[in-house]
């Protein structure tokens, strides 16, 4: 597997809090990816994303070791309640660090099989020559207006509360990450991303790109320039991976 993530802090933001994360030597053809957008303020969204992020890692890859064989969801679940402990503990402990929290989307690849994780609005998507899946459902107030069929989508992109998130890691005692499951064929990709790009680029734009003949660095890099270019009022993060 190919793994690459990159990440810039955007036009309008003065400081990055986004995360990404890739790892692809954890285990023969095993990759583990991660994206982390951080709130509450300038410094504490950059340590709830990355404290998030160097726990959720660190976890993953302590039980990779000893239970080389457990269940993906099993691991990615455990490490996601870590994770929320260590950033509420934090928050908690140091009043400049009250009511951070972040968004968290993690991807655990083992050969052809994927399992993702998310809490928040940041997205993992699947995608072949052919077509793009959106893996994950944001935890946002448009997606319920979506999903109640209260606005459009396309009403979604404009709507006043589209970055309002119903669920964030570290802001409360307990988390609730979904899982999802996908079959990851030799040459498919797994992107995971924050709102920073998905609110730029479409779904069909982000497929326009992977369907480039070009190595998995310039496909980040050409993703990041393309919504610098739109105007990038947020940090934006690319991780991608490449079976």
């Amino acid at each position: 597997m190919t793994c690459f993530a990159l990440t810039d802090k955007g036009i309008v933001r003065r400081q990055n809090q986004d995360v990404g994360y890739v790892n692809g030597t954890l285990a023969p053809d095993t990759a583990l990816v991660l994206v982390c957008d951080g709130m509450g303020g300038a410094r504490s969204g950059q340590v709830a994303s990355q404290l998030a992020a160097d726990v959720f890692v660190e976890k993953v890859s302590g039980l990779l070791q000893r239970y080389p064989s457990a269940s993906a969801a099993d691991l990615l679940q455990e490490a996601v309640k870590e994770a929320n402990k260590a950033v509420f503990t934090k928050s908690q402990s140091d009043a400049r660090y009250y009511g951070m929290g972040t968004t968290l989307v993690a991807a655990l690849l083992r050969g052809t099989e994927c399992c993702v994780l998310n809490v928040g609005d940041s997205r993992a998507y699947h995608i072949s020559q052919r077509q793009i899946r959106r893996i994950t459902r944001d935890h946002s107030v448009v997606a319920e207006l979506v999903a109640r069929g209260d606005i459009t989508e396309e009403e979604s992109l404009h709507h006043p509360n589209r970055n309002l998130i119903t669920r964030a890691l570290g802001t409360e005692e307990s988390v609730r990450a979904d899982t999802f499951f996908v079959t990851v064929a030799q040459g498919e990709y797994i992107l995971l991303c924050s709102d920073g790009l998905s609110n730029m680029l479409s779904d069909s734009e982000l497929l326009a790109e992977l369907k480039n003949d070009c190595s998995i660095e310039a496909h980040c890099d050409n993703l990041v320039k393309s919504a610098l270019i739109r105007g990038a009022p947020d940090n934006i993060t690319v991780a991608l991976c490449r079976r």
